[in-house]
């Protein structure tokens, strides 16, 4: 399974999102080509209601220990209460490798 598949996986099962997007972004990056190593997640979960941003990256943090552990440099996250969701009009691009 590539880590995108198992990045959907695990933030599913933890955190039931009513919105979830896993782009690879590692081609972005001075990574060989077809890498899985940088990603940006845009998620939405009624877990996150009432929660600092903190808490919810920690979440996310936690869900994903073993990806980071198995190779997944770097994560860019982008989380929301699904009312933030609804009211959000667009994401922020990820910042450009200076590498």
């Amino acid at each position: 399974m590539s880590v995108a598949q198992n990045i959907i996986e695990k933030l599913t099962e933890a955190l039931a999102p009513a919105h979830l997007e896993v782009i690879n972004e590692s081609h972005n990056h001075h990574v060989p080509p077809n890498s899985e190593t940088h990603f940006k997640v845009i998620i939405a979960s009624e877990l996150f209601d009432g929660k600092r941003l903190l808490a919810r990256h920690r979440a996310v943090n936690e869900a994903l220990a073993t990806e980071f552990a198995n190779g997944l440099h770097a994560l860019s996250m982008h989380t929301y209460s699904p009312s933030e969701w609804e009211a959000q009009v667009a994401v922020p691009d990820s910042p450009k490798c200076k590498g």
